[in-house]
């Protein structure tokens, strides 16, 4: 390749053939689907997008800006300027056998990237051809940002699509940068030296480590972006009125007051002349008139004036937008197209969006201190990470946090997210050093497959805690951009669970385990130990362990004589022993004492406090009932950082001196703070991503609960959360196996769609049985074979070929699966039989030509179960479980994995649906053959897994037997394959 780059990110390429040299290739239609806004590596964005010959004098306009050097590593040689030749080969492609791909800010070239194809000898080539030499050439004011790797990507992919296998790149040794460009993308290259020149070859078929590098990538930039705006060095708020009150006004006041470290500008293009102030900081008619650099702007203008505010915006270099103005996709059809223009034009300026409709953002850090939201007041500085899709639920969420004394890191509130979402947060969040708990408020989910790929990511080193709005109206709030999906709610439920998210029902959840979590460590088990004044509450929670499926002792009654002491001394004891996991205290007030309350809150504490090792890895909750005074002791403190100023994580855990005075947190609901940390098993407040800078360590808050059944949920929560922890750390694998024909499946898939003339629009094509079979097989899984039986004669040859016992079954869709109809006879031993079974049948149900009666030979007696794949374009596949009939579809008691699945999702997978006792000899029976029915269930996600065509299979009855399992019947559909939103190049949503 002949290229240019600056801290691994290029410019270079080879041409077979000088610049010049005329080409006239064939007209193709313009690949509108290639077109991609990205974020690079410092958080900006791009726009990727086919070259045309349109962009003629854009492409000149970037040449002159490219340095000699650049254009030397581009051609080899001296090559200062281009001519009309060479624009007219470079702007004119035919999107097969020669693509050119720009990135663009502003509508301006900043790269360009093409191939050509080639033949094995190097010369230009068509199809069938499957190699092609690959150019890039940055401008040298962008070099450094990732816009090379970025269009990597995409032109690979675009390589792919056309039937190209392997690229071909000739760089100068001296371009150290350009060369780790490809050696960094993951692909797999071989590299050799050739005329002073090193001649590279890169397999264009994505591999485990290339998806993992630009997965790493996409992280970083994307976390990037978000940083970007949660830390700017200078604020100007566009919209901020000449009188106080009003939107801007507001938020101007809250950045000011919350002690903003960077500098703020007030922008008003009706200020009068002379005004040269508002509140006291420097005031202008536009965001030029500024005349210094400027990092973010809050947006609080009506709506038919925001188009202007963001030109003025991007063309003075801001790096993003906060929109709180109304009055888009939330209003209705016109309001949808002014929000999809809001996001085009701030993209083209490389700005990202929070919003709009949005309530504003909040960061927490001492040396940032941004409040720019309409928030009444800035929320004390903490561990949690609070991202909504509602102001007013974000309102909610701040007042209820700050009563029970948690502080936040920071906070997003996103309205109709139409650009920044839950996914961006969860990227910065990861490695966020001064977040341990994330919670999250969603309306929708708009690339559920990335926010449960994100989610679990996030969930292996910090608890992610998600409450869904909107579950039972049918589609999205409006506002709300987000693909549609066949899978009902509590599949995606079951798979956020899968992925590690805590899922609740409510708000009052989301804040009841984001202060325990915050504050005590990880539960190492189900065991709950219960102490305290009365016999009755500590019964209520005893019920409450049990239906939420932990494993209570007997409640220690302390009786209504006991004193703080005794409660101290308690619970001590229950921390020192090995038979608990966790301990719940309930208290009821004392009649005709004032002040023990408080001195109950310091009790508590104390223990906590001088619990040592042991204390420190156990969570406490305390469950009260009416006492004020204990909430008043409770509320006495909101600081979530111990006294002494920031205390760095050991590396190691090891037991932390507890402080002298540990200081006191929360409300009615909220906790009592305890210095301490966990010496031992994962705690959520040490929870931080590898690598990551240590955090302060938090104050351990002590979390209180006005009712026995929110503690124990939210602990419950906290103890499956801790068991996900401990078996993600030990993931399961991926089987192979020897007996799996992939390329003969998919000749047998393509052969199929040929015949039915099944295209891009297509419902899909349902594959006959025989067919159906064929494909099974192709993976070990055998399909029992059923002959057709249009009368009793040939229900007696099919018979006899079968050979005795038989079964006799209707296969007309009503009767499919419904033996409670009596459309099926099983145990045919003669032909006798058989025939007197026919005759019940179509004298019971219909006609022959109406059932559609098969004869299919007897399997072993066992358990009849159903399973299941399909491909939902939101989430992607899912392979389901259940037993058949009346447990699976009438009571829902269906279990879900992604795919692929692997070994522990399978053995998962038979063991969580509630009828799973009939599987493993309930009262009496045999135990079925369970790994025969594992192996069977990760052929079935290897076969979808491998075969994105494959949109639906349905096996049922899949008869698990003690001695292996036999499918009875099998559906299988079939379609093109639908563009994936998380397996191709990265790109943001599209507008």
């Amino acid at each position: 390749m002949r290229s240019t780059s600056e801290q691994a990110d290029g410019t270079g390429g080879t041409d077979r053939g000088r610049p010049g040299e005329p080409a006239a290739p064939e007209e193709h239609a313009y690949p509108d689907h290639w077109e991609a806004d990205v974020v690079l590596r410092d958080g900006g964005t791009a726009r990727i997008r086919p070259i045309t010959a349109d962009d003629a004098d854009r492409l000149v306009s970037f040449y002159e800006q490219v340095s000699d050097e650049s254009k030397y590593y581009r051609f080899f040689a001296p090559y200062p300027r281009l001519s009309a030749k060479d624009v007219h080969r470079f702007t004119h492609h035919d999107f097969v056998d020669r693509v050119g791909l720009a990135a663009t800010v502003g509508g301006e070239f900043i790269a360009t990237v093409r191939y050509d194809r080639i033949d094995d000898r190097g010369r230009p080539a068509t199809t069938p051809a499957d190699e092609a030499e690959v150019a890039f050439l940055v401008q040298d004011a962008h070099q450094g940002r990732g816009v090379a790797s970025a269009l990597l990507e995409h032109i690979a992919a675009v390589a792919r699509e056309r039937g190209i296998r392997r690229f071909a790149a000739e760089v100068l040794p001296a371009n150290t940068k350009m060369i780790k460009v490809f050696t960094d993308a993951g692909y797999t290259q071989k590299r050799s030296f050739e005329d002073g020149s090193v001649r590279l070859h890169l397999d264009l078929e994505p591999t485990d480590r290339s998806l993992a590098v630009q997965r790493a990538r996409e992280q970083r930039a994307e976390a990037r972006s978000v940083q970007r705006l949660l830390a700017p060095g200078a604020v100007a708020v566009v919209g901020a009125g000449r009188t106080p009150g009003g939107v801007g006004r507001t938020v101007l006041g809250n950045l000011l007051g919350a002690g903003f470290t960077g500098r703020v500008y007030a922008v008003n293009a009706a200020l009068d002349a002379g005004t040269a102030e508002l509140d006291g900081v420097p005031a202008f008619p536009s965001v030029g008139a500024i005349g210094a650099p400027v990092d973010l702007a809050i947006v609080a203008v009506p709506a038919e004036r925001v188009p202007e505010v963001v030109a003025d915006c991007g063309e003075h270099g801001v790096r993003g937008l906060v929109v709180l103005s109304a009055g888009y996709a939330e209003s209705g059809a016109e309001g949808r197209e002014r929000q999809r223009a809001l996001v085009r034009q701030a993209r083209s300026y490389g700005m990202r969006i929070i919003g709009p409709n949005a309530f504003g953002i909040i960061n927490t850090a001492p040396d940032v201190r941004l409040d720019a939201s309409l928030a009444p007041e800035m929320p004390a500085a903490g561990r949690i990470g609070l991202f909504t899709q509602s102001g007013a639920i974000g309102i909610a969420l701040l007042a209820g946090l700050h009563r029970r004394g948690a502080g936040l890191s920071s906070f997003i509130s996103a309205g109709n997210r139409a650009d920044l979402s839950g996914n961006d947060l969860l990227q910065h969040w990861y490695d966020d050093p001064a977040t341990d708990v994330v919670l999250l408020y969603l309306e929708s989910i708009g690339n559920p497959r990335k926010f449960t790929r994100l989610a679990r990511r996030t969930a292996a080193v910090k608890p992610v805690v998600v409450v869904k709005g909107a579950r039972h109206s049918g589609s999205a709030p409006p506002g709300h951009r987000v693909p549609v999906t066949r899978v009902p709610h509590a599949t995606v439920s079951a798979l956020l669970r899968q992925a590690g998210v805590i899922r609740v029902d409510t708000v009052t959840e989301l804040v009841d385990a984001g202060v325990l979590l915050a504050g005590q460590p990880l539960p190492a088990g189900p065991r709950v130990a219960i102490l305290g004044n009365s016999e009755s509450l500590g019964l209520l929670t005893y019920d409450a362990c049990l239906t939420e499926g932990l494993r209570p002792q007997r409640p220690l009654d302390l009786t209504t004589a006991a004193t703080p002491a005794d409660f101290r001394d308690a619970l001590a004891a229950a921390l020192a022993d090995d038979s608990c996991d966790a301990v719940v205290v309930t208290a009821i007030p004392w009649v005709g004492v004032q002040g023990t309350t408080e001195v109950l809150a310091a009790s508590l504490r104390e223990a906590v406090a001088g619990g040592g090792e042991a204390g420190a890895a156990k969570p406490v909750v305390v469950v009260h009932v009416e006492m004020g005074g204990l909430a008043e002791a409770l509320s006495a403190a909101t600081s979530t950082r111990p006294p002494g100023g920031r205390t760095r994580r050991p590396a190691a855990p090891e037991p932390r001196t507890p402080a002298p005075e540990p200081s006191v947190s929360g409300s009615s609901a909220s906790g009592l703070s305890a210095s301490g940390s966990s010496a031992s098993g994962p705690s959520a407040q040490e929870a931080a991503a590898p690598d990551a800078p240590a955090p302060d360590v938090p104050e351990r808050n002590i979390p209180a609960y006005p009712a026995a059944e929110r503690a124990v949920r939210a602990l419950a929560e906290a103890v499956r959360y801790g068991q996900w922890r401990r078996q993600a750390a030990e993931p399961g694998r991926v089987p192979e196996y020897d007996s799996i024909d992939e390329a003969g499946a998919a000749s047998l898939i393509a052969r199929v769609l040929g015949e039915r003339g099944a295209g891009q629009e297509s419902r899909g094509v349902t594959l006959t049985t025989g067919e159906a079979a064929e494909l099974l097989g192709r993976y070990g899984i055998a399909l029992r074979p059923a002959l057709p039986a249009p009368g009793p004669d040939e229900a007696a040859l099919a018979a006899a070929r079968l050979g005795y016992p038989v079964a006799l079954k209707t296969t007309a869709p009503h009767l499919r699966h419904r033996p409670d109809l009596g459309g099926v006879r099983l145990d045919l031993a003669t032909e006798e039989q058989l025939r007197t079974a026919y005759a019940e049948l179509t004298e019971v149900l219909g006609k022959p030509e109406e059932l559609q009666p098969v004869v299919q030979a007897m399997a072993p007696r066992g358990v009849d179960t159903v399973i299941r794949a399909a491909i939902d374009p939101a989430v992607g596949a899912v392979l389901s479980f259940g037993l058949s009939g009346a447990a699976s579809e009438l009571l829902g008691d269906t279990a879900h994995r992604l795919v692929p699945a692997t070994d522990r999702d399978a053995a998962e997978l038979v063991r969580s649906i509630r009828t799973a006792p009939l599987l493993f000899g309930w009262r009496g029976s045999a135990p079925v053959d369970t790994p025969a029915l594992e192996e069977l269930l990760l052929r079935v996600s290897r076969l979808v897994d491998d075969h994105p065509e494959i949109v639906s299979v349905v096996l049922e009855p899949a008869v698990v037997a003690p001695g292996g399992v036999s499918v009875l019947g099998a559906a299988v559909r079939l379609a093109p394959p639908a563009p994936t939103t998380d397996l191709g190049p990265r790109r943001l949503p599209s507008y």
